[in-house]
């Protein structure tokens, strides 16, 4: 199954409470080319929130940005990951939800929202729509996800939109839990 073009509809558990994303309701959208500038920044701005958790990507990821940029997007091309940026009304990137090593019917999960984001249900919302997309339009059958174990954060979004532990892994050195979570239609 390939993907169309259009951007995921992303939804609140409850469209009645205002301000929970901090204005209008994002949208989550394939990663295209125009996203780099606002990816960049993202990145950027949450580098030492995000090295709290998991491994710096170090200087050279933000120096070779735009070849990085291009690889993920021929990767995207090619069938083998798909990738996604949560998007605010202005343009700039709350989040990002991926979907790598796609083979026979499942690939692994890994997402990461912005600090200013957090504790507002974006990262389980734009989980639970991963998870649909990876369904209906990619055609997948199963997600596996990991997350460190100081990662509470990270463990509490897997648990709250279905994935259960399958196992312990090490991460970048640090024990971690392997999830899974199967794409029946009640997704």
């Amino acid at each position: 199954m390939t993907a169309g073009p259009g951007p995921a509809a992303f939804r609140s558990r409850d469209p009645a409470e205002p301000g929970r994303y901090g204005g209008a309701v994002p949208e989550l959208q394939q990663l295209e080319p125009r996203h780099a500038p606002a990816l960049l920044r993202f990145e950027r701005e949450n580098r030492a929130y995000f090295a709290r958790f998991v491994p710096d990507r170090g200087d050279d990821y933000f120096a070779g940005f735009t070849a990085r940029h291009a690889a993920l997007l021929a990767e995207q091309a090619a069938g083998r990951c798909r990738f996604h940026v949560l998007v605010d009304e202005a343009g700039g990137v709350l989040g990002r939800f991926n979907l790598v090593d796609i083979a026979e019917g499942s690939a692994d999960l890994g997402f990461r929202v912005a600090e200013r984001a957090t504790g507002r249900g974006v990262a389980s919302d734009g989980v639970r729509t991963v998870c649909v997309l990876a369904r209906d339009r990619y055609g997948l059958r199963r997600l596996f996800a990991s997350a460190a174990l100081h990662n509470a954060g990270s463990l509490a979004v897997l648990r709250r939109t279905g994935f259960t532990p399958v196992g312990d892994v090490v991460l970048d050195g640090r024990p971690g839990r392997r999830h899974v979570r199967e794409l029946t239609p009640d997704v």
